[in-house]
């Protein structure tokens, strides 16, 4: 079976799993040159054909000022039956340079985000909602140790991300595809790889994880597909902040985080479709269920208190609590609450005309936890 055949079928995993690719859309590959996304190009036109999926292919390089020379790029695409976008973005260098100071290297994390506002911004010229990044299974693995070891997060990127704000959505077709599938795909099908102009390649923390992973499967063979399967595998998944308790000002109330299907039964949550960025709590008295509180972001520091369930006593626990969990963290802090009258004005909430919602809401302004 040739290497091709093994990518395309990793890509239909992903597309099929993830729902990744939408019919008659027209997606954006960000192609730098480098194997990754020249072997997304080809995959990608051949998983149209082999799929029967009706969508645009729109190859985009983003110039970031490094020096690379497009033209290999250019020809290879037109070769595929693509004409290639060359975004202007060399201005990135000179903001790289001015943000390097004293460090080895340029800033990786800046160049990132402005590499993808750049893509964003190509997209939309283009009149595309959908942007692909060659982003593979082995890149996914040493982002999340990388998270581990740099940001104390167990977390990795999303094989498809919406944002917004940008009505774009980010997808990555090759989420379990193998590095070395890429590589040996690249050579079989004599795909064009252009040598990296990124002054830090080579010398960064994701290069002593991609060897410290390499030395580490020669003497754990299994662990290569574990570490893959661990991605997926939600209902293994424990660490012990799934069971973490919120308690204040030693009050026999606690508040716990709804993150597991077993924490819903007989829930109203169970009932409600969950909104954008909402946190569901269960309000315990002693271990045991005696409430329901639901917490969302309206906007900067601007949060609502809503789905308001249970004992009196436990909801003004549960109120006082987040509200000023809430205002410790950002400064100074609008809060809503949507409740009866009689629980709203003990919690110390005034009725307002909201002008930008068009509604009445019962609302109170905190600064570092001292309500105002």
């Amino acid at each position: 079976m040739k290497t091709i055949r093994r990518i395309l079928r990793s890509i239909r995993a992903a597309d099929e799993h993830f729902t990744l690719i939408r019919p008659k859309e027209k997606i954006v590959i960000g192609v730098s040159g480098g194997k990754d996304s020249m072997v997304l190009l080809k995959a990608l036109k051949e998983y149209r054909y082999y799929s029967q999926k009706d969508f645009e292919i729109l190859p985009v390089f983003i110039d970031l000022g490094f020096g690379a020379d497009p033209s290999p790029i250019a020809e290879y695409a037109e070769k595929l039956g693509f004409s290639l976008t060359i975004d202007d973005s060399r201005f990135v260098y000179g903001v790289l340079k001015e943000h390097q100071g004293n460090l080895a290297h340029l800033p990786c994390s800046i160049c990132s985000r402005m590499k993808k506002a750049a893509i964003v911004s190509a997209a939309k010229k283009l009149g595309a909602h959908t942007v692909a990044f060659a982003h593979h299974a082995d890149d996914a693995i040493e982002t999340l140790f990388l998270n581990m070891i740099h940001g104390s997060r167990v977390a990795t990127f999303s094989p498809k991300m919406e944002l917004k704000r940008s009505n774009i959505r980010f997808i990555r077709p090759l989420y379990f595809a193998r590095e070395s599938d890429i590589s040996l795909m690249a050579k079989e099908e004599a795909i064009p790889v252009l040598a990296s102009k990124c002054p830090a390649d080579g010398y960064t923390d994701r290069e002593k994880i991609k060897e410290f992973l390499e030395n580490f499967y020669e003497e754990n063979k299994d662990a290569k597909e574990n570490f893959l399967s661990m991605l997926l595998n939600a209902d293994s998944f424990y660490l012990p902040f799934l069971d973490e308790e919120n308690s204040w000002r030693a009050s026999f109330y606690s508040l716990k985080v709804i993150r597991k299907e077993e924490d819903l039964r007989n829930s109203s949550f169970l009932k409600k479709k969950k909104k954008e960025g909402e946190k569901d709590y269960l309000i315990l008295k002693k271990g045991k269920k005696v409430g329901e509180i639901a917490v969302i972001p309206l906007g900067k520091r601007h949060y609502e208190l809503l789905h308001l369930e249970g004992e009196e006593e436990a909801l003004q626990y549960a109120i006082d609590f987040l509200a000023n969990k809430l205002a410790r963290a950002e400064n100074p802090l609008t809060l809503d609450l949507r409740a009866k009258k009689n629980l709203a004005e003990k919690a110390g909430f005034t009725k307002i005309f909201d002008s930008k919602r068009q509604k009445y809401t019962y609302r109170k302004v905190l600064s570092h936890g001292l309500n105002h």
